[in-house]
């Protein structure tokens, strides 16, 4: 079994943050895979189903967008996982990378926080640091001081194209992921949503990230 995280903050008010797009990611895979209704569970929203295989098996998946807001994310993941008795290497979170460059996309597993507030949560819950993570790159602002801003306010319209893109990519190469093929996963969403390779503080109009 699967658990597959997005991380956002609940609310109508964030829904657009660029903080968000975590949700957006498992919002699109339930809807492309025919998950159940989302319920309350754990501490957030989750939907369950199953994910096919390139090899045409299933694999059960435990979909969840923690309600705890974005700083408190491990309490409803690290609950989730222990309820069904998950290692990390089953767990896999989808969030905002200011790091990489706006619908570039990379997977890793392990490793620090890199300032991301949800990572940071999970890493120090009893799930600890080496779960899968999907980094969906928004572009960074060009100054530390202006983060917190930049991830808490709304994608501009320039961005709606690639944001689409890159949240149907994830969950269209999805099949991979659940196979634990994490690299062809990677290889597969950048080629299905393609998108400039570039520094993320460079801004770019035509995105219209910052």
């Amino acid at each position: 079994m699967l658990l597959i995280a997005g991380l956002g903050n609940p609310g109508a008010k964030y829904a657009g943050n660029r903080h968000n797009i975590g949700f957006r990611a498992v919002e699109a895979i339930a809807k492309r895979y025919g998950f159940s209704p989302w319920r309350k569970k754990f501490q957030g929203e989750i939907a369950e189903g199953e994910i096919p295989l390139p090899d045409g098996a299933r694999v059960k998946a435990l979909l969840i967008k923690p309600q705890t807001f974005m700083n408190n994310s491990g309490a409803a993941v690290s609950e989730a996982a222990r309820f069904h008795k998950l290692s990390p290497g089953d767990v896999v979170v989808f969030y905002d990378e200011i790091d990489l460059a706006p619908g570039r996309f990379r997977m890793k597993t392990g490793g620090g926080a890199a300032g991301h507030n949800g990572i940071r949560s999970i890493a120090a819950s009893a799930l600890g640091p080496d779960f899968r993570r999907a980094r969906m790159g928004v572009g960074h602002p060009g100054h530390a001081d202006l983060v917190h801003g930049y991830v808490l306010s709304d994608f501009h319209k320039a961005d709606a194209d690639w944001v689409a893109k890159l949240v149907d990519a994830c969950a269209e190469a999805l099949p991979l992921l659940a196979a634990g093929e994490d690299d062809k996963y990677q290889a597969e969403v950048m080629r299905l949503a393609p998108a400039e390779k570039r520094n993320p503080r460079t801004p770019n109009s035509e995105q219209g990230a910052g």
